[in-house]
């Protein structure tokens, strides 16, 4: 009850003193009953016909100050939902007189309510709320917005958990091995934000730019640090769900609003018409006189791998209408435009590291040579289609298949190790011939994606994705030149990398039926996890290795009732009634 006689009424001190001093202590207690109960005549008659009811004095005043608490709860309440001067005035001034009482937990909701309307608390307030743990922990958010922004330390360790929360959320989605059909990029960006992490975030900024640029700085830092492309996907997540809450101090100051805005909703739509390229690149062509680092945020923004699977997506999607309308890639304005972002978003870690913020140059021959190079690839995937498609003719269909099945040409080869924005497209050209069942178009090219440019084709949202695809591949596991390809020549090229063991196992978790039997025994010694590997590594490789156990047991034998002594076995079935 500390804090009573600051605002003038009677607590233990007094009573303390008044025992103390007196001569007849009931009728000193007796005295301070009178002079602290319910000073209302009109009560004063009841209290002795509650004694004969057996309640308690105690349980009447606690119902008295419940029924009063709610009230006044209910009038701040109001008084809050009002603008003006006036009102923060007296909120200021009931403040300043229910304060000291802070600490009677009876009381203590009022004070956080009268805290929680105030436009503005004055730090000393804050400060005696910051020493306070307990108190801070009971603060609306509305106060510790107040708190958070003049103290960074306190404010990044109440975020810190939220996005170890949000990192562990996006891993256990791409390394969950018991649904595949939920795959990563599925989820749609409108869902994606309505998450618990990005929403809690959202509530814990307000309207608070200050707030807003701290956890921006924290994603950079950490960005930076651990190299973790998720950090980029919650910074695009954040800021849309700003921008739905239409939290407009935020939106209007952000200079990433109105890009990030436009391809949330190419990516939302999976589309990109001219109206949209052209916006988009006004952004890239445009930045305003010292807020060249803009692009920091804008490389961020686009290495998010929802970004980077859209632009991949939608660059090869073009590059099919290319092939079909037999014209050129430099001639595609869009295409120029989707690469030109890809490379951008691919060179957001060099440029946070270096704090150099230039867009990089989109090599030419990347146009003129690789593009042309991919695209061949992809015709003789269609000729091959339409040849299978034709009368049988032996003879035909094998120099069809050897004309257009061969190593792909030098110029893939050599580009996909030096550019990255090749690599990306590479790779997801791969998903393409995974996703139309082409064998001979993956087997071509899948063991080459394993050199691409600083070991992209390993990062996991593509393996997840790899993975998926591969799974409706499963009965090409039965033929070894195809598990040469896909183990050898791709998976075993990495196997080193924690990341590429659990995605291979989550493959095995499904297709181990179909494999030859001397090939599975192979594989799964091969990847048996040493004593560095994580925990889950260890669990998986046990789980997946039972379930193969259990499959090459076959089912189980039939029982022979003549061997079985039992009384029970004479004993006649009885009639059906």
């Amino acid at each position: 009850m500390a804090g009573l006689e600051e605002v003038g009424i009677a607590g233990p001190e007094y009573l303390r003193e008044a025992l103390t001093n007196c001569s007849d202590p009931l009728t000193a207690i007796e005295d301070f009953q009178v002079e602290n109960g319910i000073l209302l005549p009109s009560l004063r008659p009841m209290l002795p016909l509650l004694d004969l009811h057996g309640v308690q004095r105690l349980d009447f005043h606690q119902s008295v100050l419940e029924q009063l608490r709610e009230r006044l709860l209910k009038q701040i309440h109001e008084l809050g939902q009002t603008q003006g001067k006036d009102t923060q005035k007296k909120l200021k001034d009931l403040l300043q007189k229910t304060f000291p009482i802070i600490r009677v937990r009876c009381m203590r909701p009022v004070v956080l309510a009268v805290l929680k309307h105030l436009s503005h608390v004055e730090d000393k307030y804050l400060k005696e709320l910051v020493t306070d743990r307990e108190l801070y922990s009971e603060c609306d958010t509305e106060v510790k917005r107040q708190v958070w922004q003049d103290n960074q330390a306190l404010f990044g360790d109440e975020v810190s958990p939220l996005l170890s929360q949000y990192i562990k959320e996006k891993e256990n989605l791409l390394f969950n091995h018991e649904n595949l059909s939920n795959q990563f990029f599925n989820l749609s960006p409108k869902l994606r934000r309505q998450g618990e992490v990005v929403q809690k975030l959202s509530h814990m900024i307000g309207r608070n730019i200050k707030l807003y640029d701290m956890v921006l700085q924290f994603l950079r830092t950490l960005f930076h640090r651990t190299r973790n492309v998720h950090y980029c996907t919650l910074r695009a997540e954040l800021l849309m769900a700003l921008h739905d809450l239409e939290i407009q101090e935020i939106t209007n100051v952000d200079p990433c609003h109105k890009f990030t805005w436009c391809l949330d909703a190419c990516i939302r739509e999976r589309n990109v018409d001219s109206k949209r390229a052209r916006e988009l690149q006004g952004f890239l062509d445009n930045p305003k006189r010292g807020q060249e680092q803009v692009l920091g945020d804008l490389s961020m923004t686009l290495c998010d791998p929802y970004a980077i699977n859209f632009l991949a997506t939608s660059a090869l999607r073009i590059l099919n209408v290319i092939i079909h309308n037999e014209t050129l890639p430099r001639e595609n304005p869009v295409l120029i435009q989707l690469l030109r972002m890809l490379a951008l978003g691919l060179q957001a870690r060099e440029m946070i590291d270096s704090q150099v913020f230039k867009e990089p140059k989109l090599d030419s021959q990347l146009i003129t040579k690789f593009l042309p190079a991919l695209m061949s690839l992809v015709v003789d995937d269609q000729a091959r289609a339409v040849n299978a498609k034709l009368p049988p003719d032996d003879r035909q269909s094998a120099l069809t298949t050897i004309e257009h099945s061969g190593p792909p040409p030098d110029t893939y080869l050599a580009y996909i190790q030096e550019s990255s924005v090749a690599s990306i497209l590479a790779m997801y050209y791969n998903l393409q011939a995974a996703r139309i069942k082409d064998r001979q178009g993956l087997m071509r090219v899948l063991g080459t994606i394993a050199n691409c440019n600083s070991e992209r084709a390993f990062e996991d949202h593509f393996l997840h994705t790899l993975v998926a695809l591969m799974v409706t591949l499963a009965d090409e596991f039965g033929a070894e030149d195809f598990c040469t390809v896909v183990f050898d020549e791709f998976f075993f090229t990495a196997i080193t990398r924690e990341n590429v063991l659990r995605h291979l196992l989550k493959l095995l978790w499904y297709i181990y039926p179909k494999m030859p039997p001397n090939r599975l025994e192979l594989l799964m010694k091969a990847l048996q996890p040493a004593s560095q590997h994580a925990e889950t590594v260890h669990i998986l490789y046990q789980l997946v290795s039972e379930k193969i156990k259990i499959h090459q047991s076959g089912p189980a034998p039939l029982v022979n009732l003549k061997e079985i002594s039992s009384p029970l076995i004479n004993v006649p079935t009885p009639a059906p009634l």
